[in-house]
Protein backbone atom coordinates (compact mmCIF):
# COMPACT_ATOMS: atom_id res chain seq x y z
CA UNK A 1 0.00 0.00 0.00
CA UNK A 2 2.90 2.36 0.70
CA UNK A 3 4.13 1.97 -2.88
CA UNK A 4 0.63 2.64 -4.24
CA UNK A 5 0.31 5.80 -2.11
CA UNK A 6 3.71 6.99 -3.29
CA UNK A 7 2.74 6.23 -6.89
CA UNK A 8 -0.48 8.24 -6.51
CA UNK A 9 1.61 11.15 -5.25
CA UNK A 10 3.95 10.65 -8.21
CA UNK A 11 1.02 10.95 -10.62
CA UNK A 12 0.09 14.25 -8.95
CA UNK A 13 3.65 15.46 -9.63
CA UNK A 14 3.90 14.12 -13.20
CA UNK A 15 0.40 15.12 -14.31
CA UNK A 16 0.93 18.86 -13.92
CA UNK A 17 0.47 20.84 -17.14
CA UNK A 18 4.18 21.74 -17.63
CA UNK A 19 5.29 18.14 -17.07
CA UNK A 20 2.66 16.81 -19.47
CA UNK A 21 3.90 19.30 -22.06
CA UNK A 22 7.52 18.21 -21.52
CA UNK A 23 6.32 14.62 -21.81
CA UNK A 24 4.68 15.24 -25.19
CA UNK A 25 7.69 17.19 -26.49
CA UNK A 26 10.02 14.43 -25.29
CA UNK A 27 8.00 11.68 -26.97
CA UNK A 28 7.86 13.62 -30.25
CA UNK A 29 11.60 14.33 -30.25
CA UNK A 30 12.28 10.73 -29.26
CA UNK A 31 10.25 9.29 -32.14
CA UNK A 32 12.12 11.62 -34.51
CA UNK A 33 15.44 10.45 -33.08
CA UNK A 34 14.37 6.80 -33.35
CA UNK A 35 13.23 7.27 -36.94
CA UNK A 36 16.48 8.85 -38.12
CA UNK A 37 19.25 6.24 -38.50
CA UNK A 38 22.48 7.60 -37.09
CA UNK A 39 20.86 8.70 -33.85
CA UNK A 40 19.31 6.66 -31.08
CA UNK A 41 18.05 6.81 -27.50
CA UNK A 42 21.44 7.37 -25.88
CA UNK A 43 22.51 9.80 -28.62
CA UNK A 44 19.33 11.84 -28.43
CA UNK A 45 19.35 12.07 -24.65
CA UNK A 46 23.04 13.07 -24.69
CA UNK A 47 22.57 15.73 -27.39
CA UNK A 48 19.48 17.26 -25.79
CA UNK A 49 20.63 17.03 -22.17
CA UNK A 50 22.06 20.60 -22.14
CA UNK A 51 18.61 21.95 -23.06
CA UNK A 52 17.28 20.76 -19.68
CA UNK A 53 19.79 22.55 -17.45
CA UNK A 54 17.35 25.42 -16.81
CA UNK A 55 14.52 23.03 -15.82
CA UNK A 56 13.90 21.55 -12.41
CA UNK A 57 15.28 17.99 -12.16
CA UNK A 58 11.86 16.31 -12.17
CA UNK A 59 10.69 17.99 -15.38
CA UNK A 60 14.10 17.47 -16.99
CA UNK A 61 14.28 13.74 -16.28
CA UNK A 62 10.64 13.29 -17.40
CA UNK A 63 11.42 14.92 -20.73
CA UNK A 64 14.66 12.97 -21.20
CA UNK A 65 13.10 9.64 -20.27
CA UNK A 66 10.25 10.33 -22.71
CA UNK A 67 12.83 10.99 -25.42
CA UNK A 68 14.06 7.48 -24.69
CA UNK A 69 10.55 5.95 -24.85
CA UNK A 70 9.91 7.78 -28.12
CA UNK A 71 13.18 6.52 -29.60
CA UNK A 72 12.20 2.96 -28.70
CA UNK A 73 8.87 3.43 -30.51
CA UNK A 74 10.43 5.22 -33.50
CA UNK A 75 13.01 2.55 -34.26
CA UNK A 76 10.27 0.18 -35.45
CA UNK A 77 9.04 2.60 -38.14
CA UNK A 78 12.19 2.53 -40.27
CA UNK A 79 12.69 -1.18 -39.63
CA UNK A 80 9.28 -2.10 -40.98
CA UNK A 81 8.78 0.49 -43.74
CA UNK A 82 12.35 0.89 -45.00
CA UNK A 83 14.16 -2.24 -43.78
CA UNK A 84 16.63 0.10 -42.06
CA UNK A 85 16.95 -0.39 -38.28
CA UNK A 86 16.57 3.00 -36.65
CA UNK A 87 18.02 1.45 -33.50
CA UNK A 88 20.36 -1.52 -32.97
CA UNK A 89 17.61 -3.45 -31.17
CA UNK A 90 15.31 -2.97 -34.18
CA UNK A 91 17.39 -5.26 -36.38
CA UNK A 92 15.38 -8.32 -35.32
CA UNK A 93 12.15 -6.45 -36.15
CA UNK A 94 13.23 -6.16 -39.81
CA UNK A 95 13.23 -9.96 -40.21
CA UNK A 96 9.43 -10.19 -40.31
CA UNK A 97 8.32 -6.55 -40.15
CA UNK A 98 9.58 -5.52 -43.58
CA UNK A 99 8.23 -8.65 -45.34
CA UNK A 100 4.82 -7.82 -43.86
CA UNK A 101 5.12 -4.28 -45.28
CA UNK A 102 6.03 -5.70 -48.70
CA UNK A 103 2.89 -7.85 -48.52
CA UNK A 104 0.73 -4.75 -47.95
CA UNK A 105 0.45 -5.33 -44.18
CA UNK A 106 2.54 -2.37 -43.04
CA UNK A 107 -0.27 -1.02 -40.85
CA UNK A 108 -0.70 -4.39 -39.12
CA UNK A 109 3.05 -4.73 -38.57
CA UNK A 110 3.37 -1.22 -37.13
CA UNK A 111 0.35 -1.68 -34.87
CA UNK A 112 1.79 -4.96 -33.60
CA UNK A 113 5.19 -3.35 -33.02
CA UNK A 114 3.83 -0.32 -31.16
CA UNK A 115 1.44 -2.40 -29.03
CA UNK A 116 4.18 -4.89 -28.17
CA UNK A 117 6.48 -2.04 -27.20
CA UNK A 118 3.79 -0.62 -24.93
CA UNK A 119 3.12 -3.98 -23.26
CA UNK A 120 6.82 -4.69 -22.67
CA UNK A 121 7.39 -1.27 -21.15
CA UNK A 122 4.24 -1.51 -18.99
CA UNK A 123 5.37 -4.76 -17.36
CA UNK A 124 8.85 -3.31 -16.81
CA UNK A 125 7.40 -0.19 -15.13
CA UNK A 126 5.26 -2.40 -12.88
CA UNK A 127 8.44 -4.24 -11.92
CA UNK A 128 10.18 -0.94 -11.11
CA UNK A 129 7.17 0.29 -9.10
CA UNK A 130 7.08 -2.64 -6.69
CA UNK A 131 10.69 -3.88 -6.73
CA UNK A 132 12.62 -0.59 -6.65
CA UNK A 133 11.55 0.45 -3.10
CA UNK A 134 12.42 -3.01 -1.75
CA UNK A 135 15.79 -3.00 -3.46
CA UNK A 136 16.49 0.53 -2.23
CA UNK A 137 15.66 -0.43 1.39
CA UNK A 138 17.95 -3.44 1.09
CA UNK A 139 20.73 -1.29 -0.37
CA UNK A 140 20.59 1.05 2.65
CA UNK A 141 22.56 -1.65 4.48
CA UNK A 142 25.42 -1.31 1.99
CA UNK A 143 28.80 0.11 2.98
CA UNK A 144 31.75 1.07 0.75
CA UNK A 145 32.77 -2.59 0.30
CA UNK A 146 29.26 -3.62 -0.79
CA UNK A 147 28.95 -0.72 -3.22
CA UNK A 148 32.31 -1.52 -4.79
CA UNK A 149 31.32 -5.19 -5.04
CA UNK A 150 28.10 -4.22 -6.88
CA UNK A 151 30.07 -1.94 -9.21
CA UNK A 152 32.61 -4.72 -9.80
CA UNK A 153 29.70 -7.06 -10.57
CA UNK A 154 28.44 -4.58 -13.18
CA UNK A 155 31.83 -4.31 -14.86
CA UNK A 156 32.36 -8.08 -14.83
CA UNK A 157 28.84 -8.65 -16.17
CA UNK A 158 29.73 -6.70 -19.30
CA UNK A 159 32.72 -9.00 -19.78
CA UNK A 160 30.91 -12.25 -19.03
CA UNK A 161 27.55 -11.60 -20.70
CA UNK A 162 28.47 -9.43 -23.68
CA UNK A 163 28.40 -10.95 -27.16
CA UNK A 164 31.51 -8.95 -27.98
CA UNK A 165 34.94 -10.60 -27.56
CA UNK A 166 35.98 -10.28 -23.89
CA UNK A 167 39.34 -8.75 -24.89
CA UNK A 168 37.59 -5.92 -26.76
CA UNK A 169 35.17 -5.34 -23.89
CA UNK A 170 38.04 -5.16 -21.40
CA UNK A 171 40.04 -2.83 -23.66
CA UNK A 172 37.09 -0.43 -24.02
CA UNK A 173 36.46 -0.55 -20.27
CA UNK A 174 40.11 0.12 -19.39
CA UNK A 175 40.10 3.15 -21.71
CA UNK A 176 36.99 4.40 -19.91
CA UNK A 177 38.71 4.02 -16.53
CA UNK A 178 41.73 5.94 -17.83
CA UNK A 179 39.54 8.79 -19.09
CA UNK A 180 37.64 8.87 -15.77
CA UNK A 181 40.94 9.24 -13.88
CA UNK A 182 41.99 12.43 -15.72
CA UNK A 183 41.88 15.58 -13.58
CA UNK A 184 42.35 16.34 -9.91
CA UNK A 185 42.33 13.52 -7.38
CA UNK A 186 39.55 14.44 -4.96
CA UNK A 187 41.33 12.66 -2.06
CA UNK A 188 44.97 13.80 -2.37
CA UNK A 189 44.52 16.89 -4.57
CA UNK A 190 47.17 15.66 -7.02
CA UNK A 191 46.79 16.17 -10.76
CA UNK A 192 46.47 13.08 -12.91
CA UNK A 193 47.17 12.95 -16.66
CA UNK A 194 46.40 16.63 -17.30
CA UNK A 195 49.71 17.21 -19.17
CA UNK A 196 49.67 20.91 -18.35
CA UNK A 197 46.29 21.57 -19.99
CA UNK A 198 44.21 23.76 -17.61
CA UNK A 199 40.93 22.67 -19.20
CA UNK A 200 41.60 19.10 -18.05
CA UNK A 201 41.77 19.98 -14.35
CA UNK A 202 38.13 18.91 -13.98
CA UNK A 203 38.64 15.86 -16.18
CA UNK A 204 36.71 14.90 -19.28
CA UNK A 205 33.13 16.04 -19.06
CA UNK A 206 30.87 13.03 -19.34
CA UNK A 207 28.32 14.85 -21.48
CA UNK A 208 30.91 16.01 -24.03
CA UNK A 209 32.20 12.45 -24.32
CA UNK A 210 28.81 10.83 -24.95
CA UNK A 211 27.72 13.48 -27.47
CA UNK A 212 30.89 12.77 -29.44
CA UNK A 213 30.97 9.00 -29.01
CA UNK A 214 27.32 8.42 -29.86
CA UNK A 215 26.17 11.41 -31.90
CA UNK A 216 29.17 12.36 -34.04
CA UNK A 217 30.57 8.83 -34.26
CA UNK A 218 27.32 7.36 -35.55
CA UNK A 219 26.78 10.18 -38.04
CA UNK A 220 30.29 9.78 -39.48
CA UNK A 221 29.71 6.05 -39.93
CA UNK A 222 26.29 6.56 -41.50
CA UNK A 223 27.64 9.22 -43.90
CA UNK A 224 30.37 6.82 -44.99
CA UNK A 225 27.80 4.14 -45.76
CA UNK A 226 25.92 6.53 -48.06
CA UNK A 227 22.53 5.84 -46.53
CA UNK A 228 19.53 6.25 -48.85
CA UNK A 229 15.86 5.84 -47.93
CA UNK A 230 13.58 3.72 -50.10
CA UNK A 231 10.61 2.09 -48.50
CA UNK A 232 6.88 1.51 -48.10
CA UNK A 233 4.24 4.03 -47.10
CA UNK A 234 1.72 3.36 -44.37
CA UNK A 235 -1.38 4.80 -42.76
CA UNK A 236 -2.95 3.22 -39.67
CA UNK A 237 -6.74 3.14 -39.45
CA UNK A 238 -8.82 2.36 -36.37
CA UNK A 239 -10.30 -0.80 -37.93
CA UNK A 240 -6.81 -2.17 -38.59
CA UNK A 241 -5.73 -1.39 -35.02
CA UNK A 242 -8.72 -3.20 -33.48
CA UNK A 243 -8.30 -6.18 -35.81
CA UNK A 244 -4.59 -6.46 -35.00
CA UNK A 245 -5.23 -6.19 -31.26
CA UNK A 246 -7.67 -9.13 -31.46
CA UNK A 247 -5.03 -11.16 -33.29
CA UNK A 248 -2.35 -10.24 -30.76
CA UNK A 249 -4.39 -11.77 -27.92
CA UNK A 250 -3.52 -15.18 -29.37
CA UNK A 251 0.17 -14.53 -28.73
CA UNK A 252 -0.06 -13.90 -24.98
CA UNK A 253 2.59 -16.53 -24.28
CA UNK A 254 5.02 -14.68 -26.54
CA UNK A 255 4.28 -11.44 -24.68
CA UNK A 256 4.98 -13.03 -21.28
CA UNK A 257 8.12 -14.86 -22.43
CA UNK A 258 9.54 -11.79 -24.19
CA UNK A 259 8.77 -9.55 -21.22
CA UNK A 260 10.60 -11.91 -18.85
CA UNK A 261 13.63 -12.03 -21.16
CA UNK A 262 13.62 -8.25 -21.61
CA UNK A 263 13.33 -7.45 -17.90
CA UNK A 264 16.15 -9.84 -17.03
CA UNK A 265 18.44 -8.47 -19.76
CA UNK A 266 17.61 -4.91 -18.70
CA UNK A 267 18.35 -5.37 -15.00
CA UNK A 268 21.58 -7.21 -15.80
CA UNK A 269 23.83 -5.34 -18.24
CA UNK A 270 22.61 -7.39 -21.20
CA UNK A 271 20.82 -4.60 -22.99
CA UNK A 272 17.90 -4.28 -25.39
CA UNK A 273 19.73 -5.56 -28.47
CA UNK A 274 20.62 -9.03 -27.12
CA UNK A 275 17.16 -9.21 -25.54
CA UNK A 276 15.44 -8.62 -28.89
CA UNK A 277 17.49 -11.30 -30.68
CA UNK A 278 17.09 -13.78 -27.81
CA UNK A 279 13.35 -13.22 -27.70
CA UNK A 280 13.04 -13.62 -31.48
CA UNK A 281 14.95 -16.91 -31.29
CA UNK A 282 12.78 -18.19 -28.44
CA UNK A 283 9.58 -17.24 -30.28
CA UNK A 284 10.76 -19.12 -33.34
CA UNK A 285 11.73 -22.17 -31.25
CA UNK A 286 8.34 -22.37 -29.49
CA UNK A 287 6.26 -21.52 -32.56
CA UNK A 288 4.07 -24.13 -34.24
CA UNK A 289 5.11 -22.72 -37.62
CA UNK A 290 8.81 -21.82 -37.31
CA UNK A 291 9.23 -22.13 -41.08
CA UNK A 292 7.13 -18.97 -41.55
CA UNK A 293 9.53 -16.76 -39.57
CA UNK A 294 11.35 -14.36 -41.87
CA UNK A 295 8.43 -14.36 -44.32
CA UNK A 296 6.09 -11.95 -42.54
CA UNK A 297 5.08 -13.65 -39.27
CA UNK A 298 3.44 -11.20 -36.86
CA UNK A 299 4.91 -13.13 -33.92
CA UNK A 300 8.35 -12.23 -35.30
CA UNK A 301 7.47 -8.56 -34.73
CA UNK A 302 5.87 -9.03 -31.31
CA UNK A 303 8.79 -10.86 -29.69
CA UNK A 304 11.71 -8.47 -30.35
CA UNK A 305 9.71 -5.29 -29.78
CA UNK A 306 8.29 -6.51 -26.46
CA UNK A 307 11.70 -7.61 -25.22
CA UNK A 308 13.48 -4.43 -26.36
CA UNK A 309 11.06 -2.12 -24.55
CA UNK A 310 11.05 -4.27 -21.42
CA UNK A 311 14.85 -4.26 -21.37
CA UNK A 312 15.17 -0.56 -22.11
CA UNK A 313 12.73 0.37 -19.34
CA UNK A 314 13.90 -2.08 -16.66
CA UNK A 315 17.50 -0.84 -17.14
CA UNK A 316 16.45 2.15 -15.03
CA UNK A 317 15.84 -0.09 -11.98
CA UNK A 318 19.51 -0.62 -10.99
CA UNK A 319 20.29 2.97 -12.00
CA UNK A 320 17.76 4.46 -9.58
CA UNK A 321 18.27 2.06 -6.66
CA UNK A 322 22.02 1.35 -6.80
CA UNK A 323 23.42 4.05 -9.08
CA UNK A 324 24.40 1.31 -11.57
CA UNK A 325 23.16 1.96 -15.15
CA UNK A 326 21.88 -1.09 -17.02
CA UNK A 327 22.24 0.42 -20.51
CA UNK A 328 24.09 3.24 -22.32
CA UNK A 329 20.98 5.44 -22.15
CA UNK A 330 20.62 4.77 -18.43
CA UNK A 331 24.28 5.79 -18.10
CA UNK A 332 23.54 9.09 -19.85
CA UNK A 333 20.54 9.68 -17.56
CA UNK A 334 22.76 8.86 -14.58
CA UNK A 335 25.19 11.55 -15.73
CA UNK A 336 22.27 13.98 -15.94
CA UNK A 337 21.23 13.22 -12.37
CA UNK A 338 24.77 13.88 -11.15
CA UNK A 339 24.85 17.19 -13.06
CA UNK A 340 21.63 18.24 -11.29
CA UNK A 341 23.15 17.36 -7.91
CA UNK A 342 21.14 14.17 -7.39
CA UNK A 343 22.98 11.04 -6.26
CA UNK A 344 21.28 7.89 -7.60
CA UNK A 345 21.11 5.12 -5.06
CA UNK A 346 19.05 4.00 -2.07
CA UNK A 347 19.04 7.43 -0.40
CA UNK A 348 17.33 8.89 -3.47
CA UNK A 349 14.11 7.13 -2.40
CA UNK A 350 14.41 8.70 1.06
CA UNK A 351 15.55 12.24 0.25
CA UNK A 352 13.90 12.83 -3.18
CA UNK A 353 10.54 11.06 -3.05
CA UNK A 354 8.83 13.59 -5.30
CA UNK A 355 11.50 13.15 -7.95
CA UNK A 356 11.60 9.34 -7.88
CA UNK A 357 7.86 8.72 -7.85
CA UNK A 358 7.21 11.53 -10.32
CA UNK A 359 9.63 9.80 -12.69
CA UNK A 360 8.01 6.39 -12.19
CA UNK A 361 4.53 7.86 -12.75
CA UNK A 362 5.77 9.58 -15.91
CA UNK A 363 6.82 6.17 -17.24
CA UNK A 364 3.19 5.06 -17.20
CA UNK A 365 1.91 8.31 -18.73
CA UNK A 366 4.80 8.57 -21.20
CA UNK A 367 4.17 5.14 -22.66
CA UNK A 368 0.45 5.85 -23.08
CA UNK A 369 1.24 9.18 -24.78
CA UNK A 370 3.89 7.49 -26.91
CA UNK A 371 1.50 4.78 -28.13
CA UNK A 372 -1.11 7.38 -29.11
CA UNK A 373 1.44 9.62 -30.85
CA UNK A 374 3.02 6.88 -32.98
CA UNK A 375 -0.31 5.31 -33.95
CA UNK A 376 -1.65 8.64 -35.22
CA UNK A 377 1.43 10.16 -36.88
CA UNK A 378 3.13 7.33 -38.81
CA UNK A 379 2.67 8.99 -42.25
CA UNK A 380 4.50 12.11 -41.03
CA UNK A 381 7.51 10.16 -39.82
CA UNK A 382 7.61 8.17 -43.04
CA UNK A 383 7.56 11.45 -45.00
CA UNK A 384 10.55 12.79 -43.01
CA UNK A 385 12.60 9.88 -44.31
CA UNK A 386 12.21 11.23 -47.84
CA UNK A 387 14.56 14.09 -46.90
CA UNK A 388 18.08 13.31 -48.18
CA UNK A 389 20.42 12.21 -45.44
CA UNK A 390 23.00 14.63 -46.84
CA UNK A 391 20.72 17.37 -45.48
CA UNK A 392 19.89 15.69 -42.18
CA UNK A 393 23.48 14.77 -41.18
CA UNK A 394 24.93 18.34 -41.10
CA UNK A 395 21.93 19.53 -39.08
CA UNK A 396 22.54 16.81 -36.48
CA UNK A 397 26.25 17.68 -36.30
CA UNK A 398 25.44 21.36 -35.72
CA UNK A 399 22.97 20.40 -32.96
CA UNK A 400 25.69 18.26 -31.33
CA UNK A 401 28.17 21.16 -31.49
CA UNK A 402 25.67 23.57 -29.94
CA UNK A 403 24.90 21.06 -27.19
CA UNK A 404 28.60 20.58 -26.41
CA UNK A 405 29.29 24.33 -26.38
CA UNK A 406 26.42 25.14 -24.01
CA UNK A 407 27.78 22.83 -21.28
CA UNK A 408 30.61 25.20 -20.28
CA UNK A 409 30.46 27.83 -23.08
CA UNK A 410 33.87 26.63 -24.22
CA UNK A 411 35.21 25.90 -27.71
CA UNK A 412 37.57 23.39 -26.08
CA UNK A 413 34.51 21.23 -25.39
CA UNK A 414 33.50 21.38 -29.06
CA UNK A 415 37.00 20.25 -30.07
CA UNK A 416 36.89 17.43 -27.53
CA UNK A 417 33.46 16.44 -28.81
CA UNK A 418 34.95 15.99 -32.30
CA UNK A 419 37.88 14.00 -30.85
CA UNK A 420 35.45 11.69 -29.07
CA UNK A 421 33.40 11.54 -32.27
CA UNK A 422 36.39 10.22 -34.21
CA UNK A 423 37.03 7.78 -31.35
CA UNK A 424 33.41 6.58 -31.54
CA UNK A 425 33.70 6.18 -35.31
CA UNK A 426 36.88 4.11 -34.96
CA UNK A 427 35.29 1.97 -32.23
CA UNK A 428 32.35 1.15 -34.49
CA UNK A 429 34.58 0.46 -37.50
CA UNK A 430 36.80 -1.86 -35.46
CA UNK A 431 33.72 -3.42 -33.76
CA UNK A 432 34.67 -2.37 -30.24
CA UNK A 433 31.68 -1.92 -27.88
CA UNK A 434 30.99 1.61 -26.66
CA UNK A 435 28.78 0.62 -23.71
CA UNK A 436 31.67 -0.62 -21.47
CA UNK A 437 33.63 2.58 -22.17
CA UNK A 438 30.66 4.77 -21.24
CA UNK A 439 29.95 2.67 -18.15
CA UNK A 440 33.56 2.97 -16.94
CA UNK A 441 33.57 6.70 -17.68
CA UNK A 442 30.43 7.20 -15.56
CA UNK A 443 31.18 4.79 -12.72
CA UNK A 444 34.98 5.06 -12.66
CA UNK A 445 35.10 7.81 -10.04
CA UNK A 446 32.39 6.17 -7.91
CA UNK A 447 34.09 2.77 -8.02
CA UNK A 448 37.45 4.33 -7.15
CA UNK A 449 35.96 6.24 -4.21
CA UNK A 450 34.17 3.14 -2.87
CA UNK A 451 37.34 1.04 -3.21
CA UNK A 452 39.53 3.60 -1.43
CA UNK A 453 37.00 4.04 1.38
CA UNK A 454 36.87 0.26 1.81
CA UNK A 455 40.67 0.10 1.91
CA UNK A 456 40.79 2.82 4.58
CA UNK A 457 38.26 0.93 6.71
CA UNK A 458 40.20 -2.33 6.40
CA UNK A 459 43.64 -0.70 6.70
CA UNK A 460 44.59 -1.90 3.24
CA UNK A 461 43.32 -5.48 3.48
CA UNK A 462 41.35 -6.97 0.58
CA UNK A 463 39.67 -9.32 3.05
CA UNK A 464 36.96 -6.68 3.53
CA UNK A 465 35.43 -7.85 0.24
CA UNK A 466 34.92 -11.28 1.88
CA UNK A 467 33.99 -9.97 5.33
CA UNK A 468 30.33 -11.08 5.34
CA UNK A 469 27.93 -13.23 3.39
CA UNK A 470 26.48 -10.36 1.32
CA UNK A 471 29.70 -8.78 0.07
CA UNK A 472 31.43 -12.14 -0.44
CA UNK A 473 28.48 -13.42 -2.51
CA UNK A 474 28.48 -10.34 -4.75
CA UNK A 475 32.27 -10.39 -5.14
CA UNK A 476 32.29 -14.13 -5.87
CA UNK A 477 29.56 -13.72 -8.50
CA UNK A 478 31.52 -10.87 -10.10
CA UNK A 479 34.68 -12.97 -10.34
CA UNK A 480 32.67 -15.89 -11.73
CA UNK A 481 31.27 -13.67 -14.51
CA UNK A 482 34.77 -12.36 -15.22
CA UNK A 483 36.13 -15.85 -15.93
CA UNK A 484 32.94 -17.13 -17.58
CA UNK A 485 34.26 -16.58 -21.15
CA UNK A 486 37.32 -18.71 -20.28
CA UNK A 487 35.01 -21.50 -19.11
CA UNK A 488 33.12 -21.28 -22.41
CA UNK A 489 36.36 -21.61 -24.36
CA UNK A 490 37.42 -24.56 -22.20
CA UNK A 491 34.13 -26.34 -22.90
CA UNK A 492 34.57 -25.74 -26.63
CA UNK A 493 38.09 -27.15 -26.45
CA UNK A 494 36.80 -30.26 -24.64
CA UNK A 495 34.12 -30.83 -27.31
CA UNK A 496 36.64 -30.46 -30.13
CA UNK A 497 39.05 -32.80 -28.36
CA UNK A 498 36.31 -35.41 -27.81
CA UNK A 499 35.25 -35.18 -31.47
CA UNK A 500 38.85 -35.73 -32.61
CA UNK A 501 39.24 -38.75 -30.35
CA UNK A 502 36.00 -40.26 -31.72
CA UNK A 503 37.24 -39.67 -35.25
CA UNK A 504 40.47 -41.46 -34.50
CA UNK A 505 42.58 -38.30 -34.63
CA UNK A 506 45.22 -37.71 -31.99
CA UNK A 507 44.26 -34.66 -29.80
Amino acid sequence: MEELNNLAHGFAVAATLPNLLYMFVGITLGVLIGVLPGLGGANGVAILLPLTFSMNPTSAIIMLSCIYWGALFGGAITSILFNIPGEPWSVATTFDGHPMAQQGKAAEALTAAFTSSFVGALFAVLLITFLAPLLAKFALKFGPAEFFAVQLLTFCSFVGMSKEPPAKTLAAMMLGFALAAVGMDTVTGQLRMTYGVPELLKGFDFLIAVIGLFGIGEILLTMEEGLAFKGQSAKIRLQVVLKTWRELLQHWKTFLRSTAIGCWMGITPGGATPASFMSYGMARRFSKTPQNFGKGQIEGVVAPETAAHAAGTSALLPMLTLGIPGSPTAAVLLGGLLIWGLQPGPMLFVEQKDFVWGLIASMYLGNIVGLIVVLTTVPWWAAILRIPFSVIAPVIIVICAIGAYTVHSSMFDVVMMMVFGVMGYLFKKLRYPLAPLVLALVLGDMAEASFRQAMLLSEGSLSIFWANGLVSTITGLALLLLVWPLWGRFRTWLRVRAARIEGGVQP
